[in-house]
């Protein structure tokens, strides 16, 4: 478990971390969202003790990281994939790893095979793709086999297989019972992956609760129906005391009625429903709806320029067959 309590972090007149206050639980994962410039990065260095807090605690099952014996069996991180030293090979850089915590030499070749750089192991580090690079960096998390692990952005340069490969492993960990926190800004792939949500924005935070009840709190729900007998559902619905929104194309939005009930009412009305479904808000949504206030750089959009005419341009005179003359002649088989 980590467990933060009043963390705060200035860098001069910049309050980067304001009084944050939250654990994260081992059993499933914990998604940190935040806006750009949110704080997400710096939080995160200071829960593995890289920058010290100008105020509060930071907690590793019980213990500040620095008093950690072989830190890596206790927690793997993965903040900067690119931090190996390019003139080593991807086995030794582990190697180098597992000795500094006294992990097993063969542990090494076990997460090289499981993150799949078991084929250019013995290549240098120098000339990896950024994706190749991050799965050495989640083999880095990975070597002291822990029971917490924190992940910056991991799918950033990995091709669909390798997220649909770190997602599941992120779920697989999760289920054997370990704390597995992650950050990214792929929205759609935090809604596949994390349980639970912890959202900070200009060092706040701003939410510390489930997935479905964080989408809950901050979007609008509702059911939309559409019907050829549009007069006969407005009058059904009266009369039943449900207030709907009339949609641009015809079809009917109500909120805090379950599609269920919505379905048994035009059964009881004999009225033929074309579409009865559900509607929520993405976790993109929510979370665009929540941080609007605490999104620290905005971008601006500009129309695009007007189309300019093209001015046609003059051959100078007599040069038009000398120019014709010579293009033929430059051409492979034409001209002669």
């Amino acid at each position: 478990m980590i467990e933060l309590h009043g963390l705060t972090k200035r860098f001069g007149e910049k309050l980067a971390v304001d009084s944050l206050t939250f654990s994260v639980r081992p059993g499933m994962v914990t998604g940190f969202l935040g806006p750009n410039g949110a704080g997400k990065s710096t939080t995160m260095r200071l829960m593995l003790g890289l920058d010290r807090p100008t105020a509060g605690d930071v907690r590793i099952d019980g213990k500040h990281y620095q008093d950690l014996d072989e830190p890596l069996r206790y927690i793997g991180a993965l903040l900067e994939a690119q931090a190996r030293h390019p003139g080593r090979s991807a086995y030794n850089h582990l190697l180098c790893l597992a000795q500094s915590n006294r992990i097993p030499r063969a542990r090494v070749a076990e997460v090289l095979d499981l993150v799949g750089l078991q084929a250019v192991a013995k290549k240098r580090t120098k000339g990896f793709s950024l994706g190749m690079g991050q799965r050495l960096g989640i083999a880095a998390a990975l070597l002291g086999d822990p029971t917490i692990l924190m992940f910056d952005e991991p799918v950033n340069g990995l091709d669909p297989e390798g997220i649909h490969w770190i997602r599941n492993l992120m779920k697989r960990l999760a289920a054997e019972g370990r704390t597995v926190f992650v950050s990214s800004h792929l929205m759609s792939e935090m809604a596949l992956t994390a349980d639970h949500l912890v959202v900070i924005g200009k060092g706040k935070l701003l939410a510390d609760t489930t997935m479905a009840e964080f989408i809950r709190q901050n979007s609008r729900s509702f059911v939309r129906v559409r019907t050829p007998q549009p007069e006969q559902l407005r009058d059904a619905l009266h009369g039943a005391g449900i207030t709907a929104v009339t949609a641009a194309d015809g079809s009917y939005e109500i909120s805090g009625v379950t599609a269920a009930r919505l379905g048994d009412l035009a059964a009881q009305h004999r009225i033929v429903l074309h579409e009865l479904s559900p509607q929520q808000a993405s976790l993109e949504e929510a979370f665009m709806q929540l941080t609007a206030e605490t999104v620290e750089y905005h971008a601006h959009e500009t129309p695009p320029p007007e189309p300019v005419a093209a001015e046609p341009v003059a051959e100078p005179a007599g040069a038009w067959g000398e120019n014709w003359q010579q293009r033929g002649r430059g051409r492979s088989g034409e001209g002669g």
